[in-house]
């Protein structure tokens, strides 16, 4: 399996985050990818080429050219007002406020394009996503162009980031972007299939109201579990994507009897649905020793993972999203795609 990465991926250098009310030691750090990186050179899974820079087009074909413009100048715009290190939001257009308005201020602008507290941008996290976006949009074009799968090592990840606001250590959807390169390039139907911890909110926002984009998502009980606000069993779709969101909210504790099960449903869900192409938002985060994860899967459920999904026998292209058990990263996620490989 082709797998594609860039060295500067790792220019996002997050030191710490807001998380259970306190600031604490980032988790989304550069050394995720580069665990995942020499696994798979110690494996001997296949080549890691470098990413082609896409431009702009295809980013706008999923967020809003606003945000998107936010997030090109927005360091500017920072380093002009005297201020240096990493930026955090504080102020949201919530219920009673006023979400018509675009502030020009810093902190207005951080508050209006954002929806957490626990995603900080650096001098050079807008470079890394944008090269994390061009890293999906590279190996989506291998796979449209006929390669039968291929991994995205995407870092920063980028499912919760939604069409014009960032958050959950996402600032472009790369799944997202992937998934309707694919379908600007051939493909009529295309599924999603999101087996992070995480509910990949931004893309079920994304994609909520198309039929042509199917959204499934294996994740924690939002009742309990960031992200709280979406990822419930009811949402369905709207509009002309009725049905065609399904999620599998699962509880604390729940290891592979219970997610392998899910998985099954997913997949046949996907089988159903007859889609062209398969796109996996592939977070390792279920991992019993993951340190944001409670849930209990052991590095050979990962295997099991990619054989199943391999039954499909469609193509498929992997987009690494979360994952923080740092040491056993890179054995986990090449476990999936080393069982879909051989399954």
């Amino acid at each position: 399996m082709k797998s594609v990465f860039s060295e500067r991926q790792l220019l996002h250098t997050p030191s710490v985050e807001l998380s259970d009310g306190a600031m604490v030691p980032a988790v989304e750090l550069p050394s995720r990818a580069e665990y995942v990186r020499d696994r798979i050179r110690e494996v001997g899974l296949g080549d890691i080429i470098d990413p082609v820079a896409f431009g702009r087009t295809p980013l706008e074909r999923v967020h809003a050219a606003d945000y998107l413009d936010f997030m090109e100048g927005f360091r500017a715009l920072y380093e002009a007002e005297g201020r240096s290190g990493e930026a955090f939001p504080f102020v949201w257009p919530t219920r009673g406020l006023r979400a018509d308005v675009t502030p020009r201020h810093v902190d207005g602008l951080l508050g209006r394009y954002s929806f957490d507290a626990g995603t900080p941008i650096g001098p050079n996290s807008w470079e890394a996503a944008k090269v994390s976006a061009d890293t999906a949009l590279t190996a989506a074009k291998m796979v449209a162009e006929g390669l039968p799968n291929a991994f995205a090592l995407c870092r920063p990840p980028g499912h919760h980031a939604m069409t014009d606001r960032f958050g959950g250590y996402c600032f472009l959807n790369n799944a997202a972007i992937a998934a309707q390169f694919l379908r600007d390039n051939g493909a009529e139907k295309v599924s999603i299939l999101d087996v992070d911890y995480h509910h990949g909110n931004g893309t079920q926002e994304i994609f909520y109201e198309r039929s042509d984009v199917q959204f499934l998502s294996l994740h924690a009980d939002p009742a309990v579990e960031y992200p709280y606000f979406l990822g419930y069993q009811d949402e369905t779709g709207a509009g002309a994507g009725e049905g065609y969101t399904r999620n599998w909210p699962m509880p604390h504790g729940t290891d592979w009897s219970v997610w392998g099960a899910s998985l099954d449903q997913a997949c046949k869900d996907v089988a159903d649905f007859g889609a062209d192409v398969l796109v996996v938002s592939l977070g390792l985060d279920p991992y019993e020793k993951d340190p944001i994860s409670k849930f209990k899967l052991v590095s050979d459920d990962f295997i099991r993972a990619g054989e199943r999904i391999a039954k499909l026998k469609m193509p498929t292209l992997f987009v690494m999203e979360g994952g923080y058990a740092i040491d056993a990263l890179g054995v986990n996620c090449v476990n999936v795609l080393s069982g879909f490989e051989g399954g």
